[in-house]
């Protein structure tokens, strides 16, 4: 099996190549560096290429031959699709649909792509299922929302297959310390902490205790990157049988506080974490927390390293490694 990874030297994108070689599968990372990192790259072919250069992605697809598809570039920052939802719809959109006129054009009709619990806005209820309604509420959200939406027609019309993966809130670091978070800007709560504590922040801003909650910060549900990864992996070797494409929540069924994650690192890293209480953020909800039921029954997937602990650990181990000198 070849499959092409698009982003995959990103975070969760660099994580899953790890996976995917591990079990045996030939991969081609395609990849323009301009937001991931070549040395998260953890090795399978590096074609370095850009999604909105349809050159780049005919020469790909004309040099290998592909079983399947994962998509992983986009832009993720929710404050920045804001500010410049151009940026955002330009780029998510047009990458996708060239991505796709590729896959087409080469007669590779599986696909997984990488989407987010952003589609599902204010919930309506807890835990959220797949079939809750979609109503993003922030321009990033709308892009994976109409990618979604894409996929549909091109099932129809061209027979596509696809599963959408669609994260809550990716955190921590390979287990053996060989690939972690390198945002440029950071905007994770978990590495915010971790580098404000290892001298790389000024300070650390908690936004928003005014919300619904016991503690009054809001509630994440946070999922291992590894985990995430591994989800990938299961996905893409489920796709082949299943009867149709699917939508899948990738996340813990738990949530933690703000505050609880403070207290979590604290306890990590012997360290106490003093922070700048700041109003809430534009579209922040009071709690978001995915239902598991469908990823366990589809992709018999089991989570290894998703307690706070563990994701707190690694990301501290990974952070810690690369503030060292080189």
């Amino acid at each position: 099996m070849k499959i092409l990874v698009a982003g995959g030297a990103g975070y969760i994108g660099s994580h899953t190549v790890l996976e995917l070689i591990e079990e045996g599968i030939e991969v081609v990372i395609f990849d323009n560096f301009s937001t991931g990192k070549r040395e998260l790259v953890p090795g399978g072919t590096v074609f370095e290429g850009d999604l909105h250069n349809q050159s780049d992605l005919e020469k790909v697809f004309r040099l290998h031959n592909f079983n399947g598809v994962l998509h992983f570039a986009s832009l993720i920052q929710v404050g920045e699709s804001y500010i410049d939802p151009q940026k955002y719809y330009r780029h998510n959109l047009f990458s996708s649909l060239n991505l796709l006129q590729a896959m087409l054009l080469a007669n590779v009709k599986h696909f997984i792509f990488s989407s987010s619990a952003a589609v599902y806005g204010t919930p309506e209820q807890i835990p959220i299922t797949e079939t809750h309604p979609l109503n993003p509420s922030n321009p990033y959200g709308f892009t994976k929302f109409f990618v979604e939406k894409i996929l549909q027609d091109y099932e129809r019309a061209y027979g596509l297959k696809f599963i959408s993966l669609r994260y809550f809130n990716a955190a921590g670091a390979d287990p053996e310390g060989r690939l972690g978070e390198m945002h440029e800007p950071e905007t994770h709560l978990i590495p915010n902490i971790l580098l404000f504590l290892l001298g790389e922040k000024k300070g650390f801003d908690l936004f928003g205790t005014d919300f619904s909650t016991p503690d009054g910060t809001a509630i994440r549900d946070y999922i291992h990157v590894t985990d995430l990864a591994k989800a990938h992996v299961l996905a893409l070797k489920k796709l082949p049988a299943l009867k149709k494409s699917e939508f899948i929540n990738l996340g813990s069924n738990k949530g933690f506080s703000v505050l609880e994650v403070i207290k979590a690192a604290e306890a990590v890293t012997g360290q106490k974490i003093p922070y700048f209480a700041k109003p809430k953020r534009k579209g922040d909800v009071d709690v978001l927390l995915a239902s598991r039921k469908k990823a366990k029954q589809l992709l018999d997937w089991d989570l290894m390293y998703s307690d706070l602990n563990t994701i707190i650990e690694t990301a501290w181990n990974w952070h810690k490694k690369q503030s060292m000198p080189k």
